[in-house]
């Protein structure tokens, strides 16, 4: 599977009835579109918008355990951060999130449910 796929499988899952059940709050888990697949005009257009590269792709804003909420950086099984990311998994971390790469949907969705279960 790729990166988006994994992606799209941790949203999927979180859609679900019987998930939404269970963890209400997963209303809020929203995608951060910061890709640059586009053409340099719409790139620019982007930057000036505020899309900054390397933060993370997951963001789910509720506060548990002492954090603010809790941003995750998907990778396929063998994917690795670019030092934007890690950048930023720094800098998010120094202001009161959680912060966590996941290889994978199964490993996203573990973060998840331990995050809100604490």
């Amino acid at each position: 599977m790729t990166e988006d796929q994994h992606q799209m499988a941790v949203i999927k899952w979180s859609q679900q009835e019987s998930i939404r059940k269970k963890y209400p709050e997963l209303k809020l888990l929203h995608h951060i579109p910061n890709e640059r697949k586009c053409t340099p005009a719409q790139g620019m257009r982007l930057k000036r918008m505020g899309v900054k590269s390397g933060v993370p792709d997951l963001m789910l804003p509720v506060a548990r355990g002492g954090y603010h909420g809790l941003y995750i950086e998907m990778k396929a099984e063998n994917g690795r951060t670019s030092d934007n990311q890690n950048w930023w998994i720094n800098e998010l971390t120094l202001q009161g999130y959680l912060c966590r790469i996941c290889y994978g949907w199964k490993d996203a969705v573990y973060e998840i449910e331990r995050y809100l279960k604490t």
